[in-house]
């Protein structure tokens, strides 16, 4: 493999790393709209939730740091070759 090849591979990682956490952020986005969706229907002071909300916000939470994680060592490996 040469070290363009090697190069063009790295911006393809990078570029499926930041479409995974474009998609990531628009989970959260429509987690967040589905919460006030229920608390709207509710309207009342303490809503509602199902408990995977929560774990599902929690989770979103914890891929979006590792994607950003996995970006910054890609993009570090990549700024040495």
């Amino acid at each position: 493999m040469t070290l363009a090849e090697l190069h063009q591979l790295l911006t393809a990682v990078v570029t499926g790393l930041a479409d995974a956490r474009a998609h990531s952020e628009r989970a959260t986005s429509l987690l967040g709209e589905a919460r006030q969706a229920l608390v709207d229907a509710q309207a009342k002071a303490d809503p509602w939730l199902p408990s995977q909300y929560a774990q599902a916000g929690e989770g979103l939470d914890q891929l979006l740091g590792r994607l950003a994680s996995a970006e910054d060592l890609v993009s570090g490996y990549r700024s040495r070759l």
